[in-house]
């Protein structure tokens, strides 16, 4: 095929957050999701992984059983169980205790409206 690009498992994208981003957050630009493989300062153009399962910052205090949907709350930039305000980007594998910092997590495409 003449017009392949690539596998598409791995994106560039821009840096968003000012303050940048270091590797394994997750990072938001526009409808496309990824966790940033390296650090980066705000601007920066890095490689973030748009498949696989992570270890991603979750919502402090919130306990979160396995199977459930994940949301980046890009405000706060962590992942969250609140569908309202933010994008829908996979689902837990894992349980995570409310005592827990991180949940691990399947990234999934999901639709441009997050739901």
């Amino acid at each position: 095929m003449r017009n392949y690009v690539q596998p598409g498992d791995s994106l560039a994208l821009a840096v968003p957050y000012a303050g940048g981003v270091t590797s394994g957050q997750g990072v938001l630009v526009g409808a496309l999701f990824g966790v940033a493989a390296v650090d980066g300062a705000q601007n920066a153009v890095i490689e973030c992984q748009t498949k696989g399962v992570f270890d991603i910052t979750k919502e402090p205090a919130l306990a979160i059983t396995a199977g459930a949907r994940l949301f980046w709350d890009n405000t706060n930039r962590r992942l969250t169980t609140t569908a309202t305000g933010n994008f829908q980007v996979g689902l837990a594998t894992m349980a995570a205790l409310a005592a827990d910092t991180t949940v691990r997590a399947v990234l999934l495409r999901v639709p441009a409206s997050g739901t």
